[in-house]
């Protein structure tokens, strides 16, 4: 399903955007937030795999999700605020370095999911 989505990366988060009338999705880069063109029917197919998805509050709550590259890890799901994720992004595009970030990045990235991890709590479907 990940793949269907089109984003580049294995992280990125998702909004419904009240001025669009529609489910964002954004990755962060060197260059801070990139919106990722969402295909609506793979949307739409992830919203019957888990209507959670539709509770998100509009331009306010976002899902935040982390795709490991390692297959041991499992897949990292996160109901955060807006502002989060852009702080999120803000900061870690100061981290980035090279290519693929380095290591300082990478070790914020792991350090924000393990606080989203110790502070989420679990919602069933």
């Amino acid at each position: 399903e990940w793949e269907s989505l089109q984003i580049p990366v294995g992280l990125a988060f998702f909004f419904r955007n009240s001025a669009l009338s529609r489910v964002v999705a954004f990755y962060p880069g060197p260059a801070g937030a990139t919106e990722s063109e969402l295909d609506l029917d793979t949307w739409n197919s992830v919203r019957e795999t888990d209507s959670r998805v539709d509770l998100l509050a509009e331009d306010t709550e976002a899902l935040m999700v982390r795709v490991p590259d390692d297959q041991n890890w499992s897949l990292s799901c996160h109901l955060v605020p807006v502002d989060a994720c852009y702080e999120f992004v803000g900061r870690l595009r100061t981290l980035w370095r090279g290519f693929d970030g380095g290591q300082d990045a990478r070790n914020y990235v792991d350090e924000f999911f393990g606080i989203l991890d110790d502070r989420g709590k679990l919602v069933p479907r």
